[in-house]
């Protein structure tokens, strides 16, 4: 039920996202079978746009999902839970990405939902050409991203693009005026450094378990004695006592500012 819900979402973010990027530059024309006849309307080209749908999702999916989303932070601090607790493989790759994939679909959710609403819908609906559909629904995605980067990660890829910063039309959402090509990698930055920040937050209890049960080795002369073999079981009952997955799923969910 919860992929069925969000599937939809997905197949027409990707396009809007790939689309976006090419109006900025030259403009986006509605894609036509060689041959035919021009597409006056959106449904004269319904099966030409649902094979590109498929094809983008196949290709595009996994980096717009990792470079656009809240899946890089959160992916980064399983990564490291994993890695504090010293527990290897365990858990899974697989049940580690699809935690972060839903953790991801449930932070994303109002931002999908809003591109959904402003863009998506009208253009199905004939209420809207495919080029303002494509400029009404990158605007909740680029505000979420604006909203979790560091203003100085801005700032450096504004000046390194020489992009003058463009004419604030509506000052209650400045960051409507940001483009995207300065927008998505300060994202990525940013969020690879709240990642590394809660990565370390992370790390400091289980290191001072690790501390605790190697000098009480040493005081007893078990020197011999691993102490990995005494600390992972003692830092796997300090991380369900602690309740550890509840807390940090929520203080994941709750470090994105909306």
């Amino acid at each position: 039920m919860i992929l069925r819900r969000f599937i939809p979402i997905i197949l027409v973010v990707v396009p809007v996202l790939l689309a976006s990027a090419a109006h900025a530059q030259t403009g986006f024309v509605l894609p036509t079978i060689p041959g035919s006849a021009p597409a006056k309307n959106p449904q004269q080209v319904a099966n030409t746009l649902q094979i590109l749908l498929l094809l983008t999702v196949l290709t595009l999916a996994p980096a717009l999902l990792i470079m656009t989303t809240a899946f890089t932070r959160i992916v980064i601090v399983l990564s490291f839970l994993r890695s504090a607790l010293g527990t290897q493989n365990i858990p899974p790759n697989q049940v580690m990405l699809g935690l972060a994939l839903f953790l991801t679909f449930f932070v994303m959710g109002p931002t999908f939902n809003q591109m959904n609403s402003d863009a998506i819908q009208p253009y199905l609906s004939n209420k809207m050409d495919f080029n303002t559909a494509v400029d009404r629904g990158e605007i909740p995605l680029r505000r979420f991203m604006v909203k979790q980067t560091y203003k100085d990660d801005l700032r450096l890829f504004l000046q390194m693009s020489h992009t003058p910063l463009p004419k604030i039309t509506d000052p209650a959402h400045p960051a409507d005026s940001l483009p995207m090509q300065v927008v998505i990698p300060a994202f990525v930055i940013s969020e690879l450094k709240t990642g590394f920040i809660f990565g370390f937050i992370i790390y400091i209890p289980f290191i001072i378990i690790d501390l605790v049960v190697s000098s009480l080795l040493m005081s007893m002369g078990m020197m011999m004695l691993p102490p990995t073999v005494i600390s992972l079981p003692a830092k796997i009952l300090v991380f369900i006592l602690a309740d550890g997955w509840h807390a940090i799923a929520g203080s994941l969910a709750a470090s994105y500012r909306t």
